[in-house]
């Protein structure tokens, strides 16, 4: 591909609002769903102007579910929208008929029932349309939200929680004039990703949140479709990762950054306690390398907290947190070679063995129950591509090439993987639920673009 934007810099620079004024919201907490309906909405969300968007409640962004472990989930989802659109519980380990496949479409005016068993560790999964060709619109445009898994063994560690546990969707997004979102990828924006020009946290432009004088538990998941961020704190310091995509790690890993890419997600303990009142701390994205062209040049702040209120708190960051049965005895190995084709560029440009996605067809076939290793190999690549396989978790196995190293946030139960160009990334996955589901490239300009198969597990 080579540098297709020319100027090695971020081909949409984030130039948004930095007054950092807006209170950060907080997505509503459901804990027995009911019902969730795709509709049009308005929200408040670019310079006070009040425009609409497409949502699954009231505003931008959909209710955080918390659910505990082996709890019945059983929700009606009603489609309001001029177009098709189904539920991806990304992350959740359910049936391939509830896991929303491209194929289950729920048409517009329809409803769907989503019920399946919560048969898994505590973790912080999410939720996103998945229609085939449509996804990078749909959730740029408003379509996402949490689903945190708890348990009884991770309550048992007494780490932050109430409002001292605080979710954080990162989105990037461009707006029209009249404050609705934008979503109009050119040909060079399908082959890099649709980047925005202003960073929206929760829904919230330029966002700040008054914390007080003790540790905090931030969920962070990249819900950009395209945009990696390189997180970090703007005073320096250190933060704890306790948690991956879907699982907590066996103990806390003291990092000052960390790389996500879109679809995954990290859970981190902040320590303000030695914080002077009035003080202003930021989070923000650092620039990095070894991403291809298309981003990375260009640091810039995500957040801002505010030191506002003095507490006294006990609390220790654990030595250890929530054991991992480590997977082994892998009885086939499967590779899977990410490439690109600039002959098809009017569709279908982003290959995974030489194939772009065909709803018609079975590209891999798993036996249930066996345990596998897959190799994404971007070594060839020049763009980065964050791997997620549906219906699984997995356990990063290695990483050879580029950064040549399994990282902190990797360290755990995982269900989408970032390969860099000029990396392989080996995973070891277990097969538990039959049926068709998908394995896709999680920049969604590349999905939509046809970077993703279909496997069955039978």
């Amino acid at each position: 591909m080579g540098n297709m934007n020319m100027g090695g810099s971020d081909p949409v620079p984030v130039s948004g609002d930095t007054t950092f004024k807006n209170a950060l919201k907080i997505p509503e907490t459901i804990t027995s769903p009911s019902n969730m309906i795709a509709q049009a909405v308005q929200d408040t969300v670019m310079d006070g102007k009040n425009a609409k968007y497409i949502g699954y409640r009231s505003g931008l962004l959909g209710p955080t579910f918390r659910l505990q472990k082996g709890a019945n989930f059983n929700i009606k989802f009603s489609n309001q929208l001029a177009e098709h659109t189904n539920i991806h519980w990304h992350g959740l380990v359910i049936p391939a008929e509830m896991d929303g496949h491209p194929d289950q479409m729920v048409m517009p005016n329809e409803n769907f029932n989503y019920q399946f068993t919560v048969n898994q560790q505590a973790g912080t999964n999410w939720y996103h349309p998945h229609p085939h060709g449509l996804t990078g619109k749909q959730v740029t445009q408003g379509l996402a939200g949490f689903f945190i898994v708890e348990s009884s063994e991770e309550k048992a560690l007494n780490l932050p929680n109430g409002s001292y546990e605080v979710p954080l969707v990162i989105q990037d997004k461009r707006f029209n004039t009249d404050a609705t979102i934008k979503y109009s990828p050119t040909m060079m924006e399908i082959m890099s990703g649709y980047m925005g020009d202003n960073i929206l946290v929760n829904g919230t432009a330029s966002p700040y949140l008054n914390v007080s004088t003790r540790f905090y538990r931030f969920r962070v998941l990249n819900g950009s479709s395209a945009r990696i961020y390189n997180l970090a704190l703007s005073n320096g310091a250190n933060f704890y990762v306790i948690g991956a995509d879907s699982g907590m790690l066996e103990k806390p890993e003291s990092v000052n950054s960390l790389l996500l890419a879109s679809g995954e997600r990290v859970d981190i303990l902040v320590d303000f306690t030695n914080i002077a009142l009035n003080t202003e701390v930021y989070l923000e994205n650092k620039t990095f390398t070894g991403m291809g062209t298309a981003q990375g040049t260009q640091a810039f702040k995500v957040m801002k907290f505010i030191v506002n209120k003095q507490e006294t708190d006990t609390f220790k960051v654990p030595s250890s947190l929530i054991s991992l049965a480590k997977l082994s005895n892998a009885t086939k190995n499967r590779s899977f070679a990410l490439t690109m084709d600039m002959a098809n560029m009017s569709g279908g440009m982003h290959k995974i063995n030489g194939k772009i996605y065909s709803a018609t067809r079975i590209d891999e076939t798993v036996a249930v129950g066996s345990t596998e290793t897959w190799e994404f190999d971007n070594s060839t690549g020049d763009e980065p591509h964050p791997m997620h396989i549906h219906g699984v978790q997995f356990q990063v196995v290695s990483r050879t090439g580029g950064r040549n190293t399994i990282l902190p946030q990797e360290k755990a139960w995982k269900d989408t993987v970032l390969v860099a160009p000029t990396e392989k990334v080996k995973v070891i996955v277990k097969f538990e639920q039959k049926g068709k589901f998908v394995f896709h490239c999680h920049n969604l300009e590349h999905e939509d673009d046809g970077m993703m198969l279909n496997f069955e597990v039978k």
